[in-house]
């Protein structure tokens, strides 16, 4: 029998850690539309899974069907049917594109999330097809920063009109500096060691060729620091990464670490956090570092500049320039408590999980309305 109480589907076509998948499962689980169910649809099994089961959210996994194939969207169609799917709210080009096809058979109303500077590739086949269909197909589309959202309305995606601005939130309370397990110990390190950490999926954007140049420059000045990199290895980058460090004599102070499921307890174990990244659609671990009241530094690489104020609550460099970043990154050491107050009151009052999902909230209410 048919789930006649209504349904808001969230969808992602991902499966790994990362910022996407994170407001991903934070929305899934705190936006809370009075007298709807809620509902996760996930193409896969890996983290995102094992995360909505801890956190007990009710999903589906679709069967792996084609993109373009019929009993692709049949299946969705009948997940909509079934459990009376009232509202969509889709993260990613994938799943945007896809929702927006089904809303052509269902009108529902779709709300997409795009979290980076994603495009349609100029090369596909019906590439002016699917740009109608993003346009047409969508209720209304949320960039996680003002300068994605001028990204996208530059690349002829989407109209102004169509799009809305939203920065990610973050659950403050997480972050603190209670007692965690100590990385310095697992790597065998003193306890006084100075750590410097990055958190981000080993890939292009993120820059980590930048960071390591940037440490070879800070350990000629400072040699007992050492740096961490947190996040999922991916070849062949990461190849390239572990022969710069090797030609760069710096086995002994960086370290790979993989993926770190505890971010909090990662983060408390730093004395500073630097963003290497050349492009960030925004960037949740800066937000992260912040309420953990851990200095921060930056490249000015897009979504960054909507959250730190330069010389109040960190420092911004310029992108790919490892001086820069080795410089602040030991102006940072020198003076660890110069901005982090600022820094944490800031994420504190702009940046809350709650201050997020009320915003999404407001489109979930405006749309729904309109049916």
């Amino acid at each position: 029998m048919a789930n006649k109480k209504p349904t808001v589907l969230h969808v992602i076509d991902t499966t790994g850690p990362g910022g996407a998948e994170t407001v991903f499962l934070d929305l899934a689980e705190n936006m809370d539309l009075q007298g709807y169910n809620k509902l996760a649809l996930i193409k896969g099994s890996g983290w995102v899974e094992q995360q909505l089961k801890k956190r007990q959210i009710p999903y589906l996994v679709l069967k792996p069907y084609g993109f373009l194939s019929l009993p692709y969207y049949l299946q969705l169609f009948r997940i909509i049917k079934k459990y009376n799917v009232q509202y969509i709210q889709a993260h990613l080009l994938g799943s945007a594109l896809s929702c927006s096809i089904l809303r052509f058979l269902y009108r529902v109303p779709v709300v997409a999330t795009l979290h980076g500077q994603v495009d349609v590739n100029p090369n596909e086949r019906f590439v002016a097809v699917k740009r109608w269909i993003l346009k047409v197909g969508l209720s209304k589309v949320v960039a996680v920063s003002g300068q994605l959202a001028s990204y996208l309305e530059s690349r002829g995606l989407f109209n102004a009109s169509q799009l809305e601005v939203i920065h990610n939130g973050i659950s403050t309370d997480r972050y603190t500096r209670a007692a965690v397990r100590s990385f310095r110990l697992d790597l065998g390190l003193n306890e006084s060691t100075k750590l410097i950490g990055s958190v981000g999926n080993i890939r292009p954007a993120k820059d980590y060729k930048n960071l390591i140049e940037a440490a070879a420059l800070v350990i000629e000045q400072e040699p007992g620091v050492h740096f961490l990199i947190a996040g999922h290895s991916k070849q062949p980058l990461q190849g390239e990464l572990d022969a710069l460090v090797a030609k760069l004599q710096l086995g002994n102070n960086v370290h790979f670490l993989g993926f770190v499921d505890d971010t909090p307890s990662f983060l408390a174990q730093l004395d500073v956090f630097a963003l290497s990244s050349s492009a960030e659609g925004f960037s949740i671990a800066t937000l992260e570092a912040m309420a953990a009241n851990v200095p921060v530094v930056v490249t000015k690489c897009g979504g960054p500049e909507e959250i730190i104020t330069p010389g109040v609550d960190g420092i911004m460099v310029p992108v790919g320039n490892p001086r820069a970043l080795s410089e602040a990154i030991i102006s940072a050491l020198a003076a660890p408590n110069e901005f982090v107050t600022s820094a944490h009151e800031k994420v504190v009052r702009q940046f809350s999980m709650q201050a997020m999902v009320s915003k999404y909230l407001a489109i979930a209410e405006k749309e729904l309305e309109q049916i």
